[in-house]
């Protein structure tokens, strides 16, 4: 099962994971039981204040001109967004092993393809198969979270905070759908903004570069937030996500907020 449709719509699979023994300490290889349960998916937005708006008459959108630093910014990141999870490209790899090392410091990770993998919330054994939803970008964001908030992290990625439902998103697969939805919610494949969501945050990512992966940190915790707050299982997993939008546009429109550190949610990330 697929964790995006090919960049195009998408589905979220929801996991009971079901320790074997498991010794975390340990060194050797194990597996893990899960039981798989597919839904779809839905969710994020709004943005940053921005300059003028264009209505065209065949497109009942606005679109947003940028200045010359938003433009060159939001094609930096349009680079980022274009690039593939390649398992032959040696950085990709490094990537992936990294993230596995900021996961689980105190595990030796068996290979690329193994099935400890299923405990950071991939579908399988093979953590590639699972990126064709949000690309490399999506194992970007995942070791930025890591790097920048590692005890955000691990609370999240170990269930540790809260009362946590017998049916759990997959932690990992969860990531990549955050970074598909963030970038279709802010439009950044557009050449212009065309929504008021988009064009804000161009703001946001002209004074910051690093504004795309820390919104992603922010969103994850703040999704986490609200699925624990609604006491979620698996089948609430879209509405969860609708709510987090919610929140995170109440918080984007509040007239205080001059940069992403500003927002109420931000108060959320631990270091």
């Amino acid at each position: 099962m697929s964790t995006m449709d090919d960049r195009g719509g998408g589905s979220f699979v929801a996991v009971r994971r079901i320790s074997q023994g498991l010794d975390r300490g340990g060194n050797t290889c194990h597996s893990t039981s899960a039981e798989v349960v597919a839904g779809s998916a839905a969710w994020l937005g709004r943005g940053l204040s921005c300059v003028c708006a264009q209505r065209r008459e065949s497109d009942p959108r606005p679109s947003f001109d940028l200045t010359p630093v938003q433009e060159e910014c939001l094609i930096r990141l349009q680079s980022r967004i274009d690039v593939s999870y390649d398992s032959s490209v040696p950085e990709h790899q490094e990537a992936l092993r990294a993230l596995w090392s900021a996961a689980f410091p105190e595990e030796e990770l068996c290979g690329l393809i193994s099935e400890q993998w299923k405990e950071m919330g991939w579908q399988g054994k093979d953590p590639s198969t699972d990126f064709r939803g949000g690309g490399f970008i999506s194992l970007e964001n995942l070791l930025f979270f890591a790097r920048s908030f590692p005890k955000s992290f691990q609370d999240l990625l170990r269930k540790q905070e809260g009362e946590r439902s017998v049916w759990e998103y997959p932690f990992a697969v969860a990531g990549v759908n955050i970074t598909f939805m963030l970038i279709q919610m802010l439009d950044l494949e557009a050449v212009k903004p065309r929504t008021l969501v988009g064009a804000t945050f161009l703001k946001f990512l002209a004074e910051n570069e690093s504004a795309f992966d820390l919104i992603y940190c922010i969103t994850f915790k703040l999704m986490d937030h609200q699925w624990l707050s609604m006491r979620a299982s698996y089948m609430d997993f879209n509405t969860v996500m609708k709510a987090t939008r919610r929140q995170l546009e109440k918080e984007l429109l509040l007239e205080d907020v001059t940069r992403l550190e500003d927002l109420p949610s931000y108060g959320l990330l631990s270091r």
